[in-house]
């Protein structure tokens, strides 16, 4: 969903070389000639590049950014310091990078469920509804992920979409005035969340009716959930703000598993989606080696035009 000095003045490691350009690290200023263009903005995470950048978070952003990627994401942002988010915002800012989703803190994904209709889980989640405003604000974000949380069982399925509804809208007057999307994720990771398909998400957003509360799709958690993941992209479409990317099974990066990244990146590209699309997935390979597969990976399933 959030996720360290690499100052090195030689060239990189022959492994890293073959990225496909000519890339050489002037650390202190960071001016250089990226190593690659991407046709989207693929959006990578802390610790996904943390064999060639170390374990500094700038560090990493810096090369994030040497390797053309044009975005960045981190569920885990809202636990950071104060001092961490703005050195983040900072160099996103200086590397022309833009921000991508942060996880808003209400408490874990099952946890405090909206779908309860009780008061006291309501105000944990506006609480950390407001508190990401300032967070967001850092970084320079616009999106941030929000799991309404498990089903409460005892409860008709019409009540509890209404309780969401109406705990979705509470959340919206908050985030609407600073121009800010909340981006609902449907998951599969448990038959206990309420939220799990995109027609469901859908129904949830316009209900709402607010520019702040918008769907995001993420094709790993989709494919396993209803597949046909162009079809129902093009379903859904004008309420989706927010991808997320991961090969299934497995969660790891395109090319990996059974989805045909590069269609779907093509459709997206066609529908002329400008915004991002987070690698929320794990290395299939450990070590640099698997970096580098990361890094390829992107590059072939992006040749789609």
């Amino acid at each position: 969903m959030k996720r360290r000095d690499f100052v090195k003045n030689t060239a990189l490691s022959s492994g890293v070389i073959s990225l496909g350009g000519v890339f050489s690290y002037a650390s202190k200023t960071h001016k250089m000639v990226s190593a690659n263009s991407f046709n989207l903005k693929y959006a990578p995470h802390f610790g996904m590049f943390k064999h060639h950048a170390g374990e500094n978070p700038i560090d990493q952003l810096n090369f994030m950014a040497d390797q053309g990627f044009t975005a960045f994401e981190d569920n885990g942002l809202m636990n950071r310091d104060i001092s961490m988010q703005t050195s983040i915002g900072e160099t996103l800012a200086k590397r022309g990078m833009t921000m991508g989703v942060f996880v808003v803190d209400k408490g874990g994904n099952m946890a405090n469920t909206l779908a309860a209709g009780k008061q006291e889980h309501l105000d944990i989640f506006l609480d950390g509804c407001r508190r990401a405003v300032e967070v967001a604000k850092r970084v320079n974000a616009k999106w941030m992920t929000v799991v309404p949380g498990g089903f409460e069982r005892k409860l008709p399925l019409g009540v509890q979409d209404a309780n969401v509804i109406e705990a979705l809208k509470r959340a919206s007057e908050i985030f609407e005035p600073h121009g800010l999307v909340m981006v609902l994720e449907p998951l599969s990771d448990s038959p206990d969340l309420y939220l799990q398909n995109s027609d469901q998400t859908y129904m949830i957003c316009k209900a709402v009716d607010s520019p702040s509360c918008k769907i995001l799709f993420d094709i790993y958690h989709m494919q396993k959930t209803e597949g046909n993941l162009i079809h129902n992209m093009g379903l859904t479409w004008d309420e989706i703000a927010y991808i997320q990317i991961g090969d299934n099974p497995g969660r790891n990066e395109p090319s990996t598993g059974e989805i045909n990244y590069k269609n779907v990146f093509k459709f997206i590209h066609e529908k002329g989606f400008e915004g991002v699309l987070g690698m929320e997935h794990g290395n299939s390979r450990e070590g640099k080696e698997g970096e580098t597969a990361v890094i390829e990976a992107y590059k072939k399933v992006d040749q789609f035009l």
